[in-house]
């Protein structure tokens, strides 16, 4: 008898929470150089083979909501209102996303990273991928080319959003600040685009 879709998923999504929160806590406690996989692998009880089939590297353990956010900013553009202009929908998200990343205790993570070289690289190509996936959503919404450079530059401007404003005192106001300067350099670049009926 096959177990029901619904019900694998789910104990799928379990697993992997488990390997990312058992992961997470064993870098904080003992630095993340000095956790291994197998160590993270043997703390979580599962097998290594189970582990890496959840996550690629041990950089991804960090950025567990990775593809999570970059489907999210992908969404923005095209699961938005009919009508809704594309900037404002990417605001939202934005801040949302921020407020995720800045809450009350994230700073020891991000104290993690900003410490790591190897998980400041993987960050810095993570949103790079995230601003190609983006970029290419908003190329497809406003019937342009993929990899139109005024797509990609905006996109750009959108993801690297994240880092000051998650680091600002006030990171809804830092939203709000950078996104008016992304508003103006969509109507630069777009300055007859209309959103989609």
């Amino acid at each position: 008898m096959t177990e029901p879709v619904g019900r694998r998923e789910r104990k799928k999504a379990a697993t992997r929470q488990n390997i990312a929160d058992t992961a997470l806590r064993l870098f904080l406690e003992r630095g993340y150089d000095a956790v291994g996989i197998r160590d993270v692998a043997a703390e979580a009880d599962v097998a290594v083979t189970t582990l890496f089939s959840h996550f690629a590297s041990k950089e991804a353990l960090v950025f567990e909501r990775d593809q999570d956010f970059e489907k999210r900013l992908a969404k923005a553009v095209t699961d938005r209102e009919p009508h809704e202009p594309i900037v404002p929908a990417l605001r939202r998200e934005m801040r949302d996303m921020v407020r995720h990343c800045a809450s009350e205790g994230a700073a020891p993570t991000w104290h993690m990273i900003d410490a790591t070289p190897a998980l400041r690289e993987y960050e810095e190509s993570m949103r790079l991928r995230h601003a190609e996936s983006l970029a290419a959503a908003i190329a497809a919404d406003l019937d342009l080319p993929p990899g139109t450079t005024a797509c990609r530059t905006i996109a750009r401007f959108v993801t690297d959003a994240h880092a000051p404003a998650r680091e600002a005192a006030d990171p809804d106001a830092a939203v709000d600040e950078i996104f008016r300067m992304i508003e103006a350099a969509w109507e630069v670049a777009f300055p007859t685009a209309t959103p989609r009926s």
